[in-house]
């Protein structure tokens, strides 16, 4: 438990808050990348060659470690705009899910994936208040767990098929596709990028 702090004290964030301001929520349908290029960072998922994807989920996290080396990792730039630590946070369970996916995906005909609230997910697991080092061991872990799944796919299997709790519909290879933005343009959010 971090001791509270003075209402004198310049201390950066996240140093004294026991919960911070949640970000503005995402209402954004991001699959447009699947169509055209991302205005923000520049992504553009069709350019993607699936078998290449992991090679490039290992190239596009790698960054991170420098990231959350920094000293100020866990301040936040403005109060409603994550931290590098929390993106880092979001960029893991990212992996994660991501690789839960493609696997329901290869072993069930088309699964409706499980919701995920990522901005529940960040409170309830207080990114804020997590270890940088933590973070980025456990994001290279998935990483590494993420671009195996990937490899491991078979050319018969990119076209199978899977719909997110919103109804958006994915084969294997869009999904990829469209993950890999996410973690690029969370690279670039943090100016790793």
């Amino acid at each position: 438990m971090v001791p509270p702090v003075p209402e004198t004290c310049s201390c950066s964030y996240p140093v004294a808050m026991e919960t911070p301001l949640a970000p503005v929520p995402e209402d954004k349908d991001w699959t447009f990348v699947l169509d055209r290029p991302c205005p923000e960072c520049g992504f553009f998922a069709a350019d993607v060659e699936v078998t290449e994807l992991p090679r490039l989920v290992l190239v596009e996290t790698a960054p991170w470690v420098e990231v959350l080396a920094r000293p100020q990792a866990g301040d936040r730039p403005a109060p409603q705009v994550w931290s590098p630590l929390e993106y880092a946070c979001h960029v893991r369970d990212v992996l994660r899910i991501f690789t839960e996916r493609a696997e329901l995906i290869r072993a069930e005909d088309d699964p409706v994936f499980p919701n995920w609230d990522q901005d529940a997910t960040a409170v309830q697991d207080r990114y804020w208040e997590q270890d940088p080092a933590t973070v980025s061991a456990e994001l290279r872990a998935a990483a590494t767990a993420n671009a195996a799944g990937w490899a491991n796919v078979e050319p018969g299997e990119w076209e199978r098929t899977g719909t997110r709790s919103n109804g958006s519909r994915f084969t294997l290879a869009t999904l990829g596709q469209y993950f890999l933005h996410d973690i690029v343009h969370h690279a670039h959010d943090v100016g790793a990028r």
